[in-house]
């Protein structure tokens, strides 16, 4: 029996990506799991293959949709142990080049959606006695490149939220670790063609935040670096 089994786990932008590997494995031990996606469709297409999944549709930009997730879930599924904050989105071009929109775009999903949906799961996870909440960050939130001003920013400010938020909930039970994945074979960025045979995989990330639910209580992996072991040479 899975370290997950029986617990209620919430994965954002979990019907396809690194946030689809971390449900399917989460569902593999056990958990009871709800995902998201913007479209409804979406959500329950990736849950029905999942497997003991619920879909929802869900905007992490809008604290009116992120609310009735959360009051969703409970009433489904009758709490919250895990939450995984994993919706995310990347427009990589110069600053020079990009639109407000386009910052906006992502600044609120990937550092105000993490706010909005911990700031739910909190008091929920708190009346259960602890939880577990998981950010999905990158290597981009401390390597900054070209093209990345919106996307480094907001990972950057990912990890520091989530540096602070373990501190003020640890004696609550509650575990909080980021994760930084390197290069993972999603159709993000260069998309997957280039990244076939060496890079990371959405069920790598899936695997880690299982073997982290497996840890002893007592132990706190607050941070965790993920590269692919043999990435192509540089010429």
């Amino acid at each position: 029996m899975g370290a997950s089994s029986g617990k209620v786990a919430l994965v954002t932008g979990g019907n396809r990506g690194i946030g689809r590997g971390i449900a399917e494995a989460l569902a593999r031990d056990g958990a009871r799991v709800a995902i998201t996606a913007r479209d409804a469709g979406a959500a329950a297409k990736a849950a029905g293959e999942i497997g003991d999944a619920r879909g929802y549709a869900c905007d992490v930009r809008r604290p009116d949709s992120v609310a009735a997730l959360f009051a969703a879930v409970e009433r489904d599924l009758g709490g919250l142990d895990v939450l995984v904050n994993n919706a995310g989105v990347g427009i990589i071009k110069p600053l020079a080049e990009m639109s407000l929109e386009e910052w906006h775009t992502v600044i609120e999903t990937n550092l105000n959606g993490v706010f909005y949906c911990t700031r739910e799961a909190l008091p929920r996870m708190k009346r259960r006695g602890g939880g577990y909440v998981f950010n999905v960050s990158s290597l981009a939130g401390r390597n900054a490149f070209p093209g990345g001003g919106a996307y480094c920013a907001s990972k950057s400010a990912v990890n520091g939220f989530s540096e602070v938020l373990f501190q003020e909930v640890r004696h609550d039970g509650i575990r909080v670790t980021y994760l930084m994945p390197g290069s993972v074979a999603t159709e993000f960025g260069r998309g997957i063609g280039d990244k076939e045979g060496w890079a990371l995989t959405p069920a790598d990330v899936g695997e880690m935040v299982v073997d982290l639910l497996h840890t002893s209580p007592r132990a706190l992996h607050s941070r965790v670096e993920m590269r692919p072991a043999r990435p192509p040479r540089k010429s």
